[in-house]
């Protein structure tokens, strides 16, 4: 979202003790804080691009970079004397004066203050006769707020649900069970799902692409079902949603959205398809963050997809590859667990050897070299050898433009094969085939489904997406630690997964200092 707005600085910090009672009765400053503001339908837009605004602060990375190189996929990468904070996610060791994860907490938190700021406000606005733009905005905040708090949950486990925006007295909340978290998403997603309209903004050039519509919240009610049915062994999702539920909604997405497969999987990704690029807004890309190169340089906007550069070929650019840091290098069991004949193989990595690429890790100081890198987001130069975003006058570290995908209708069709898999086998396998065949680009390549092969399905399909971390979690600590240890002997790559950890990553030491008590370190990472 391009357009920005900045209400809620009074209402987020409020330090009482240094503030008179004249200071706090006399009118605020500036002439927009939430007192108000919230009159007209335009104000309230303006409050909901605050909320989308959120998003594009994950372009740094945050769970997606941090999951992939604590996963089987990846390991820390990035330089020989760069900090160590990206082997110690590779590695689970903690540093706790480094206040590891502190920008994916308060980013969440940010996310869902500014959607509960909306939507206690939505009554003070006057609608008119147009009461379902109010509805539409509702769901569309609801659908945040879930999201938000889906990514706090996902990565710490027991987090601090919010349906509302909180008062000096409960500063230091405790943090609840996931039963009061999840049974909070799953009846915002539900709403969302229930209450969006039936429009598809994957259509070239559409001015809301990259808003949340019907088949967004279906198919995110699909993923939390999954998640926290599996993760605490649950047979429904909080109470709220039982499996039938998750699965008509599932399926209701994949026959009725109107997304489908591109038919080249490498068309999805501009560094393995160039030319061939199929666009960001294309009928596969259910939901994403959607990012441009304008902000040209201004550090201060968020405009751009930062996280690009820490995955793209480290020492400079090489090929049509552009220059980056070298983060999370892809593990060789990763790449070497693809069949021969499957096209997302060439579509997601960069394989140095293959290509014909003199990649010098020496020289350009890159740490565990595996001879892989993302080609998946990598950003890529021009036929003169200059990045793409220089060329077009952006700053190669803050200025890369390609959305991130957040749902993609593959993933959809793999999470309808996993709820169908026992109620409906023949309709899993069906869905399962779809996603094999575009693979292969052909159907000879089919496998019979099971909940193994869909994992599997999704390892390789979804790969670099930042799904895998979170899909070994909910199939419990012994297969974690299985697919993510390891020793090839050469000890820069040896990994150990530690299962008192619960798979969950280690809060904030500033948060728990805030907390004077109220919240504990997570097991594990003391």
């Amino acid at each position: 979202m391009k357009t920005y707005i900045k209400l809620f600085a009074l209402s987020s910090l409020l330090t009482l003790g240094a503030c008179s009672q004249d200071f706090l009765e006399n009118e605020p400053y500036t002439d927009k804080v939430t007192e108000n503001f919230y009159k007209t339908p335009s104000d309230a837009f303006e409050g909901l691009v605050a909320v989308y605004d959120v998003l594009q602060r994950e372009a740094y990375g945050g769970p997606l970079l941090i999951s992939e190189q604590a996963s089987d996929d990846c390991f820390g990468g990035y330089g020989i004397a760069d900090a160590q904070t990206d082997i110690e996610w590779d590695r689970f060791l903690y540093v706790s004066d480094k206040d590891m994860n502190k920008d994916v907490w308060s980013n969440a938190y940010l996310g869902i203050y500014r959607a509960n700021i909306l939507l206690e406000n939505l009554n003070k606005v006057n609608w008119g006769s147009d009461t379902a733009l109010k509805t539409r905005y509702e769901a569309e905040a609801r659908f945040l707020r879930a999201h938000f708090h889906f990514t706090a949950a996902k990565m710490f486990g027991d987090i601090i649900p919010l349906d509302h925006t909180v008062t000096t007295s409960e500063f230091e909340l405790p943090r609840q069970a996931p039963e009061v978290t999840y049974a909070l998403i799953a009846s915002d997603l539900r709403f969302a799902a229930d209450n969006l309209g039936p429009e598809n903004y994957s259509q070239a050039g559409n001015a809301n692409y990259g808003r949340i519509t019907k088949w967004a919240a279906e198919a995110y009610l699909a993923r939390t079902f999954l998640f926290y049915t599996g993760t605490y062994g649950k047979a429904d999702l909080a109470g709220v949603v039982s499996k039938a539920e998750a699965t008509a909604y599932i399926n209701d997405a994949v026959n009725n959205s109107g997304h489908g497969l591109v038919a080249d999987f490498a068309n999805l990704w501009l560094a393995a398809s160039f030319e061939n690029f199929v666009g960001e807004d294309n009928t596969e890309m259910v939901w994403a963050v959607r990012f441009n190169g304008s902000g040209k340089g201004n550090w201060d906007l968020h405009e751009g997809n930062r996280f690009q550069v820490n995955i793209a070929p480290r020492g400079g650019s090489i090929g049509r590859y552009a220059t980056g840091w070298g983060g999370a290098t892809v593990n060789p069991k990763l790449v070497d667990s693809y069949e021969a004949g499957d096209t997302r193989k060439a579509a997601s990595f960069i394989d140095y050897a293959s290509e014909n690429l003199n990649f010098d890790p020496q020289a350009r100081e890159q740490r565990q070299y595996t001879g892989y890198s993302w080609k998946k987001y990598c950003p890529i130069t021009n036929a003169a050898g200059t990045a793409v975003v220089e060329a077009n006058g952006g700053n190669f570290q803050i200025d890369n433009y390609q959305d991130y995908a957040i749902i993609r209708f593959s993933d959809v069709l793999l999470m309808a094969a996993e709820l169908n898999l026992q109620s409906n086998p023949a309709l899993a396998q069906a869905d399962y085939d779809r996603v094999r065949d575009r693979a292969f680009k052909n159907t000879t390549h089919r496998k019979t489904v099971s909940l193994e092969n869909i994992m599997k399905e999704r390892q390789l399909e979804l790969a670099l997406e930042g799904l895998r971390y979170f899909d070994l979690i909910r199939q419990g600590m012994p297969a974690m630690k299985a697919a993510i240890d390891n020793n090839t002997g050469d000890s820069q790559f040896n990994v150990t997964f530690r299962t008192e950890t619960q798979g969950w990553f280690p809060l904030p030491q500033s948060q728990i200092i805030l907390s004077n008590g109220t919240i504990t370190q997570n097991s594990g990472w003391n």
